[in-house]
């Protein structure tokens, strides 16, 4: 009863369900809640619906699955990832799921030689010649003429 209220109080977005709720679901077979919290879920629940996809196993969820290999929070876009490998589904979609993990090891190993450079980068700027020490030194300039 309280985790149907709860899933009312969701659709409401006046809450979220916990982690408990979930397993619940998962274990009462309700699909079309885990695949609406998928859906609509903050990150920690849109992870733990996909881990309950997982072991829940329908064909029917492999949308919204699909949907969620492009989530912005990695974490959950795994989870969704392996819930489609456990599904087992065609081998084109195996295919994707592989270039999907490779383009994210490239971005990552990308990101961390685009942030060594800029460590290592060093700067001609001399001190002496900065446009805000120049402004600063007109104003203080200004400051020390009379007062007419």
């Amino acid at each position: 009863m309280l985790n149907q209220i709860t899933y009312m109080l969701f659709k409401l977005k006046l809450t979220q369900p916990s982690e408990n709720t979930i397993d619940y679901w998962v274990n009462t077979n309700a699909v079309e809640k885990l695949e609406y919290t998928l859906k609509h879920g903050n990150y920690k629940t849109r992870l733990w619906a996909a881990e309950g996809l997982e072991h829940e196993g329908r064909a029917s969820s492999v949308p919204v699955l699909l949907y969620t290999i492009n989530d912005k929070i990695q974490n959950v876009s795994i989870a969704a990832l392996n819930a489609l490998e456990a599904l087992g589904c065609n081998n084109e979609l195996t295919i994707s799921i592989t270039s999907k993990r490779f383009n994210w090891v490239k971005t990552i190993r990308d990101k961390e030689e685009k942030r060594n450079v800029i460590i290592t980068k060093k700067h001609n700027i001399y001190r002496w010649k900065r446009a805000s020490k120049q402004s600063f030194d007109r104003v203080k300039a200004q400051l020390k003429k009379p007062i007419r």
